[in-house]
């Protein structure tokens, strides 16, 4: 009988998939997410509308912007979902692409696992194509400088084409370059630009041609007392980040007054202690204080009263901004301010902007930190346009970080995908087949653009393969006209970096999810799961949770 009983090995109401049932569900959930974003790509993509359970609603085409709204369930659209975000941080663009590359490459590897080819096979052949592809598109690639103002021009509007701020792309691509450049820093012959620097601040009002580089520093806050000047010229600038207050005792104290005149005398130190606080910002040059931390309301009337624009509780990043912008050093001690540590500044004006005022630190000799007013219609507009110059700054950055670009419109996709069928020939074997499966996926991006722009598929990547095979190896797809044309005639520019990280991350993403056989789901997420990529498989977006609304 003892024969007979069953070994539980995992808890009970556990779910466990094997074999290609597994590896078809998670190529289906993974599927189902580039589905989602792929009507997004290119020049000719629409926009999604996002609605959480709060009824807020964001209105985007931004790849990643999409799939951090969305509140993906099953374990293997994950994995998809990260490579967006990893694009985003390190490239800041092609985030789309880099996720319909990752859907095609299951879909892909899918027909191979039908014909009975094993999944290592599979994965090594990916290996292969994925490092020829990157060699491919580095040879494709030209070398550009931070004195290239066009071309980085061109490659930041090529990244804010397609949406909302196309109408004013060229403006906020000048915009985007110009503070990109003016914060950079070349160390050890890399240029580098910390995107910390370049500060973002939204207004509603106006229009989006109103948006503005301000060579300087942007405070939301406004000056501590009335009595002050609301603007002062050729500011010296002390930046302190300890309260102009009168310190509490660090253990509990207790002091008796037996004398009114005690009291007085008590209350008289006190104000002498402020008074000299605030004669020691005036003693050492400045004209403009900025407080990480409270100012005494006494502090405040010693201040105005020697004419210093002084601000209170500014935020640690805005400080390290105004270091940067000014030259300013911040400084832990009131005792210890002297001129030396003093920033400069042309202007420092309060403005009333949309009901709100704000300090505008501006004209600043060779300011290392800078600030975008982003102006527009609506709060959906507004939030549009920061993601299209977050998309702008990024591709500059990644742009010069590297020193190199590319050409866009699926061009350097049909190259990679020709190369890769020759580079297959070579190799033979099983790999082979992975290869050849790998260069009809990364079609995947010139066949998107061209359904997204109304055109026949099959046709635009017929023509396209032929002009490749001419030597034409900057032809790609004008969406406008809907005809073959040189990208880089046409200034249709991109960093080489987005190229080569969507195609690495890719990779890597589909070789996870295809290396995996064996499911086990603990209690309350294997059914659910399995369902909701049975779902993607045949609906889209159903494989997500939390967008019923999304189909």
């Amino acid at each position: 009988m003892m024969g007979q009983q069953p070994i539980l090995i995992l808890k009970e109401g556990t779910k466990r998939e094997r074999g290609k049932g597994a590896q078809s569900n998670n190529i289906a959930a993974a599927k189902a997410v580039a589905e989602a974003v792929r009507t997004t790509l290119g020049p000719r993509g629409m926009d999604k509308m996002l609605v959480d359970g709060m009824g807020d609603v964001v209105i985007t085409n931004d790849g990643v912007t999409i799939l951090k709204e969305v509140d993906v369930e099953h374990p293997a659209a994950k994995m998809v979902v990260e490579v967006a975000k990893t694009q985003d941080e390190e490239c800041g663009d092609g985030t789309t692409t880099a996720v319909i590359l990752s859907g095609e490459l299951l879909k892909r590897s899918e027909e191979l696992l039908e014909q009975n080819v094993h999944p290592t096979i599979i994965t090594q052949g990916y290996r292969m194509a994925m490092e020829k592809a990157v060699t491919i598109l580095s040879n494709l690639a030209e070398e550009v400088t931070e004195n290239d103002t066009d071309a980085l021009e061109n490659i930041a509007i090529t990244a804010m084409t397609g949406k909302s701020a196309g109408a004013v792309k060229e403006d906020l691509a000048k915009i985007c370059v110009e503070g990109v450049v003016r914060v950079g820093e070349t160390r050890d012959g890399v240029f580098d630009a910390d995107k910390d620097y370049i500060q973002i601040e939204k207004k509603q009002g106006g229009s989006i041609s109103d948006t503005e580089l301000i060579k300087g520093v942007i405070l939301d806050k406004e000056r501590v007392h009335s009595g002050m000047p609301n603007s002062i010229s050729d500011a010296t600038i002390a930046l302190v980040d300890t309260a102009l207050e009168v310190k509490k005792t660090e253990v509990d104290a207790k002091i008796q007054i037996r004398d009114p005149t005690q009291l007085q005398a008590f209350l008289d130190e006190e104000e002498k202690m402020l008074k000299q606080m605030a004669q020691k910002v005036t003693d050492a040059g400045a004209n403009v204080l900025i407080c990480q931390k409270g100012i005494d309301d006494l502090a405040q009337h010693f201040l105005a009263k020697n004419g210093v624009f002084a601000i209170r509780r500014a935020k640690k990043s805005d400080m390290e901004k105004l270091s940067k912008a000014t030259g300013a050093r911040i400084v832990t001690s009131i005792d210890d301010l002297a001129a030396e540590d003093l920033g400069k500044a042309g202007s420092v004006e309060e403005v009333s902007i949309a009901g709100g005022k704000m300090t505008f630190v501006t004209k600043c000799a060779s300011p290392k930190a800078v600030s975008i007013l982003i102006r527009g219609g609506t709060e959906h507009v507004i939030d549009e346009i920061e993601r299209a110059i977050h998309d702008a700054i990024g591709v500059v950055r990644s742009t010069l970080s590297e020193g190199h670009m590319t050409v866009g419109g699926g061009a350097a996709a049909m190259e990679i995908s020709q190369g890769l069928r020759n580079y297959a020939n070579e190799i033979g074997g099983r790999e082979q087949m992975a290869i050849e499966a790998f260069a009809l996926a990364v079609e995947v991006v010139p066949r998107t653009l061209a359904e997204n722009a109304g055109m026949d598929p099959i046709n635009t990547l017929i023509d396209m393969r032929k002009a490749h095979a001419d030597g034409n190896k900057y032809h790609g797809l004008n969406a406008y006209d809907g005809k073959i044309d040189d990208m880089k005639a046409m200034n249709v520019l991109e960093p080489l970096k987005v190229g080569t990280q969507a195609l690495r991350s890719a990779t890597e993403t589909a070789i996870m999810v295809l290396r995996i056989d064996d499911v086990i789901a603990s209690k309350g997420g294997g059914a659910e799961a399995a369902a909701a990529a049975a779902a993607a498989a045949q609906g889209g977006m159903g494989g997500m949770g939390g967008m019923p609304g999304m189909m």
